[in-house]
């Protein structure tokens, strides 16, 4: 996993606002009249209301989306007992996760206090604001009692993740080793080497799937759990063995399964090879598991293994159950979260992960083909498929087992409204990176004298998302690099001003004199060239030299596209090139073409630029809903205006295309509103469906919305997107920002990938 730095860690944390959530208004608040609604005099009416019916408070308020994070900072990650205030960014960090994964609102609340029964009472206390309670690094044992206690007293769902996050995605897994290996529950041997809250967790779950607690034989820092220890709490002495063992290896002879929540390394080779025939290590020691992937895979080839690890097979990731189990409580409003739901996300999840994988998740981790087999136990984190079915399931256990008291009557329309609530739209930059990480490209960077741009390389390098190559002054660069402690080692730099670069110029000049000399250029022109490093850059690509460019940080975009256009050139099937931005909305993905290239694109333009669009929107795994914007709908207005040229483009494309979603022109309200749409022009061929394309009758037009959409803070902007070109090349905007950079390195590698692939 790429290492972070302390500093990286600390900017990222304080740079602009500072922390990682906030509370937005989800009602309008712009005039007095909002202002009287929202407090009082109009805020009485719901509170009369919900006096009433105390029910109402999930009609009128956010209690329903809304779950508390709390912890008394007692066992922090792996810091230990560090203080409420110095775990809070790790309940806004959950509060984030919650919000990105499954659209769940999140208050994170640091409570000062260890004592357990004050701790509950305190909880109790604020719990009429919150549809459920996450329970966050809070001690073992002092954990158990605290929870049990909340379970018992409050009639909303409760749940320690540290316990039965780990649990339930592990109980996944296992489920699914043992249909491999095809081996009983009932009689496999497990060792559990840790006795913490995550361990003690996930043995109470096995045993519900059927593991037999007289095979289970568990292990702290001190060894074996056995009848002999005298130092053991209540907890540990629930799982002490009657078996003659006191070490962990001695423990581990003849084992089905060893479950690691414990320290990196603390299992040889030796251990692993006393184990039973194909034996299943799940080692979740973070960052390191207890014994090294490599090496247990090196030393047993019948071995299924899990770790905790993003980088490594089969990542046992709380990410897969908590997101979605609280989501599929709340929906039902489920009074509590009991074992029969938790068990519904075990079986959820194995069962995923035995169905056919769709491209897109395959495409995500830049895998051929992703299936059930021993290094695919259960779901990829970043699969759109897991709110869909494991909220569901949650929530059908909740109702079988009497706890739901608002039951979903439409299982399909329920479906959907997930799926609109986040689906893969949300996650869309989040899949392409993981795309880009699991085949990362040489990436030409023309402008590394630049402390951003080198700054950008730093995290593309960290973030293993390419292998870039500077163009520029060595010495300069290396400054840059020392001067701000950037960690980029043994950069790759190429000075094409150096006398030894004197021949690569030369045959990059001869290429280029080739390809232009028929169009004016003279062979002192291409040698006048390559001393731009635009041209330079572009020529390691057309040469295969490397797989993409990225310029335009200090250089106007006319200036930089030009050199790529005699290098690389356009696709063969098209005239034209186009700019297209992706704007990251709440609402989910926004394309936006032409918003950089075409000034006042003509009716075969337009025809163009929406089909070089589409293509891209489609390489997203998005279907294109494209319209035409203007100042009118239809041609309405037939004075000085672009819809004759749109209607034009409109009616090639229905003729040619019948099959691509396209219609305009049209105003952006009837664009944005289908409900709208349909009422007025039942005839669009865009139908109730939800544009996620527009296309812009002049660059002027599409370059004020995105710029204003971006500068407003309503949506991200990624792009320009360069479309059209025969291989990847990227145009920045001037002074782009740094994480701008990176996103469209990205997308380079993404554009590369698809590039070698044809």
């Amino acid at each position: 996993m790429a290492k972070i730095s302390k500093q990286e860690a600390l900017d990222y944390h304080s740079s602009g606002r500072p922390g990682k959530i906030e509370v937005i208004p989800t009602k309008p608040n712009s005039t007095q009249y909002d202002l009287s609604l929202a407090y009082t005099p109009g805020v009485a009416q719901p509170c009369l209301e919900i006096k009433n019916n105390l029910d109402d408070v999930y009609k009128y308020t956010s209690k329903g989306n809304l779950v508390a994070v709390v912890t008394n900072g007692t066992a922090v990650l792996g810091l230990g007992d560090i203080g409420p205030e110095a775990g809070k960014p790790v309940m806004e960090g959950k509060g984030l996760l919650f919000k990105t994964f499954a659209d769940i609102d999140v208050f994170d609340i640091e409570v000062n206090e260890k004592d357990p029964k004050k701790l509950i009472e305190v909880v109790k206390a604020i719990s009429p604001t919150f549809g459920g309670i996450n329970l966050e690094d809070i001690k073992a044992p002092e954990c158990f009692k605290i929870e049990d206690q909340l379970k018992k007293e409050l009639n909303i769902p409760v749940f320690h993740d540290d316990q039965h996050g780990t649990a339930i995605i592990s109980g996944a897994a296992l489920i699914n080793a043992l249909l491999l290996v095809g081996k009983r529950i009932d009689d496999i041997r497990v060792v559990v080497s840790g006795a913490g809250a995550a361990a003690v967790s996930c043995i109470k779950l096995y045993f519900t799937l059927g593991v037999k607690p007289a095979n289970v034989v568990m292990a702290d820092s001190k060894g074996v759990l056995n009848r002999s220890r005298t130092d053991l709490n209540p907890i540990k002495q629930r799982f002490v063995t009657d078996r003659n063992l006191n070490t962990l290896a001695e423990a581990m002879v003849d084992a089905d399964v060893f479950l690691g929540l414990s320290a990196a390394n603390i299992v040889t080779p030796e251990m692993v090879l006393t184990m039973a025939p194909n034996p299943i290590v799940m080692a979740m020691a973070n960052p390191d598991p207890e014994i090294p992937y490599d090496v247990a895979m090196a030393t047993r080839p019948d071995i299924i293994m899990a770790t905790g690890r993003s980088d490594l097979p089969n990542q046992v990731n709380n990410v897969l159950g908590f997101p979605y189990i609280f989501r599929g409580a709340l929906d039902v409003r489920a009074s509590s979260i009991n074992e029969d739901m938790k068990i519904a996300a075990v079986n959820a999840l194995a069962q995923l992960a035995r169905e056919n994988v769709p491209d897109f998740v395959c495409q995500a981790y830049n895998l051929q083909n992703l299936s059930f087999g021993r290094d695919y136990l259960i779901p990829k984190p970043l699969d759109p498929r897991l709110i869909t079915t494991v909220a569901p399931a949650v929530a059908r256990a909740a109702m079988e087992t009497g706890v739901a008291r608002q039951p979903i009557a439409d299982w399909n329309e329920y479906v959907r409204s997930l799926e609109k609530r986040l689906g893969l739209d949300n996650k869309l930059m989040l899949l392409i990176r993981s795309k880009a990480q699991q085949n990362p490209k040489r990436v030409v960077f023309a402008e590394a004298n630049n402390f951003k741009v080198l700054k950008a390389v730093e995290a593309v390098i960290r973030e293993r998302i390419a292998f870039p190559v500077l163009i520029g002054d060595k010495k300069l660069i290396n400054g840059i690099i020392r001067e701000n402690q950037l960690n980029i080692p043994d950069p790759e730099i190429i000075d094409i001003f150096e006398p030894a670069m004197a021949s690569k110029r030369e045959h990059f000049a001869r290429i280029l004199y080739e390809k232009r000399q028929r169009k004016g250029m003279t062979m002192e022109d291409a040698q006048d060239c390559m001393l731009n490093r635009d041209y330079f850059g572009s020529m390691m690509v057309e040469t295969g030299e490397a797989d993409a460019l990225i310029s335009g940080f200090s250089r106007k975009y006319p200036d930089t596209i030009k050199p790529a256009l005699h290098v690389i050139g356009v696709k063969e099937q098209f005239n034209q090139i186009a700019g297209m931005y992706l704007m990251i909305t709440k609402k989910g993905p926004l394309f936006l073409a032409d918003t950089t290239v075409n000034i006042l694109p003509s009716a075969q333009t337009l025809v163009e630029i929406t089909l070089l669009t589409a293509a891209e929107v489609r390489r997203f795994n998005i279907e294109p809903v494209i319209a035409f914007v203007s100042f009118s709908n239809f041609g309405s207005y037939r004075g000085a205006g672009d819809h004759r040229k749109i209607t034009e483009a409109v009616a090639l494309l229905h003729r040619d295309y019948p099959d691509l979603i396209v219609d305009g022109a049209m105003q952006a309200n009837y664009i944005f509103d289908p409900e709208l749409r349909m009422k007025k022009f039942p005839f669009t061929r865009l139908h109730d469906n939800v544009v996620n394309t527009i296309i812009f009758p002049d660059l002027n037009s599409g370059n004020v919305l995105y710029k204003s959409l971006h500068g407003l803070g309503a949506a991200d902007a990624i792009g320009p997107i360069l479309l059209g070109m025969k291989k990847p090349v990227h145009i920045l905007q001037m002074e782009s920002a740094v994480r701008d950079i990176v996103s469209m390195t990205t997308i380079a590698v993404v554009n590369a990938q698809d590039a070698g692939e044809k």
